[in-house]
Formats: C-alpha cells, structure tokens, sequence
C-alpha cells in the first residue's frame, strides 16, 4: 500500500521577529495537497487559506515595525484581525505531513498556539536536501527560487512563499529525483522538547 496517495500540507508563518517567547504569529498561510509517497509527485492542491491576527503581547507589538521592514504587512491590515482557531485545526487534522521551509521556525511559533502540532509529522524543506552538493550556495528560499527560475522576487507574504515553494517541490534534483521525494526520504523531524529551563518554568 506504499502507492497510496497521501495529503500533505505545505505552511508559512510571518511573525513580528524571531523569538517564539515574545515574539507572534501574524500571519499563516497553508495548503492542502495530495501527492504520491514513491515518487514525490504532487497530484493536486486541495485547498488553501491564509490568515491574519493582531499581535496581542507588547514585546510583539514593540517589534512590528522592524519586522514590517521584512514582511511588508502594514499594522491595518492585521488590527483587529484573529485567527479562526477551527479551520486552521481542520487542516492538521486532515493531514499526514506537513511541510515548511526551514521547519523548525514555523513549528516553534505554532507551537505556542496549538500544542497538537507536535504530534504531526514534520518535513524541513530547508535541511531535508543537501542544496550546497548539489552547487547552491545555500538553502534559503529565494536562492533556491532564483537558481530554478520559479522568481527572482520573495514578497515574504506567507501564501507566495508556499506558492513558490511548492513550485520548488515539482523540480527535479541533480540526482533525478523530484524534491519532494528526497524530502519525505531524509524523514520527518524529532518532536520538539523543551529544554530543562523552560520544562521547570512551565
């Protein structure tokens, strides 16, 4: 039963900066899609949303505008905004793999707000290809984008990224397998655990 299609689901947060313990998610876009475990394929995209939220903690708030200088999302356009808790849960629930581009930032954000994110299995498109064998000079997105002529231009909005990622996905590696596929063969990532000091604080 190793061919039977599977739904994945690819995500990308924007936050006010880079600290999960003060710093928030505004805004989260995600896709449902389904694709074929052997090979990598992606068969179809299922559905996709994104949403917005007013950041509530003002360490987040103090930090909006620096990060406004990387994401471009004007403080009106989240003002009053929240996330609707039920659908994004909805899309976790349906899903037997989720996929991010440098993983571990995502998770540690949605983390905060929805613990049952660790239980899923988690793919870091980042880490998962060895991008610098294969001639890159890194694995940051837009260097990956610009190498494979999907951009030239990151928005930084969440719903390009993972657009543009997912177009990333589709190509195939100097080895003649498509990304997907040796992302899903390096494995998911170790849950996350706390460390000891935040295990104690908590």
């Amino acid at each position: 039963m190793l061919n039977k299609e599977r739904i994945g689901l690819v995500l990308d947060v924007e936050t006010t900066g880079l600290g999960p313990a003060t710093d928030e998610v505004i805004e989260l876009a995600v896709k449902l899609f389904s694709y074929w475990p052997d090979t990598g394929e992606i068969i179809d995209v299922l559905k996709e949303e994104a949403f917005l939220r007013e950041p509530m903690k003002s360490t987040a708030r103090r930090n909006y505008e620096r990060a406004f200088h990387v994401h471009g999302i004007p403080f009106d356009a989240v003002k009053g905004k929240s996330f609707i808790d039920e659908k994004i849960k909805a899309y976790f629930h349906q899903t037997d793999a989720v996929f991010a581009h440098n993983a571990s930032f995502d998770r540690s954000f949605l983390l905060q707000m929805y613990p049952e994110v660790n239980e899923l299995n988690w793919y870091c498109t980042m880490r998962n290809v060895p991008w610098k064998q294969y001639g890159f000079p890194n694995g940051k997105l837009l260097t990956l984008l610009q190498a494979h002529q999907i951009t030239s231009y990151q928005t930084h909005r969440a719903m390009d990224d993972i657009t543009y990622l997912m177009e990333l996905l589709k190509k195939t590696s100097p080895n003649g397998n498509l990304y997907l596929q040796e992302v899903l063969e390096y494995g998911p990532m170790r849950k996350y655990r706390p460390s000891v000091s935040q295990a104690k604080m908590g």
